[in-house]
């Protein structure tokens, strides 16, 4: 998969890999009482020694400059990087509710997933949800995940390369 390809994933979502999602679950109980927000970042399933195509959640990208509070967090949209528009997002509610609300559902628009994580921040108290807000399943896999240096692992000429496809 070239650079170009990395940053507009239309790839299947196999699901959440097991040490990311338990990041998250550690991140939200950290950031209680105020609400923790990040958006998920993805690697291909064949990098991870899996034999399917798709994509499996690895990364949580926190946004510098998101504000929270205990019912919100506001990220500066300028601040989104590009490569994970398509994946989705993940929210804690410190209430415990484990539902989009009707705000959660006005920037679910920007990828296919979306995680709420619930105080007391368990295991269980997390939900997957489309981009409409319906709930869907994600798969939790154990996987060893990749070193963290390889996402910037690319050069200008790398860039030119996959510009002239």
């Amino acid at each position: 998969m070239g650079l170009f390809d990395a940053l507009f994933r239309s790839s299947e979502i196999l699901g959440i890999a097991e040490e990311t999602l338990e990041f998250a679950l550690e991140s939200s109980e950290e950031t209680h009482p105020n609400e923790y927000m990040g958006f998920l970042r993805g690697t291909e399933a064949d990098r991870l020694g899996l034999d399917r195509e798709g994509l499996v959640i690895t990364d949580i990208l926190v946004v510098p400059g998101t504000e929270s509070n205990s019912v919100s967090a506001t990220v500066k949209t300028n601040q989104i990087p590009n490569d994970v528009k398509a994946l989705g997002s993940i929210h804690s509610h410190p209430n415990g509710v484990i539902r989009p609300s009707d705000a959660d559902l006005d920037t679910f628009g920007r990828g296919s997933v979306h995680v709420i994580i619930g105080a007391p921040y368990r295991r269980t108290d997390w939900k997957a949800f489309d981009s409409q807000g319906k709930p869907t399943t994600l798969n939790v896999i154990d996987v060893d995940l990749p070193d963290t240096d390889d996402f910037f692992d690319f050069t200008q000429a790398d860039i030119d390369e996959e510009l002239r496809r």
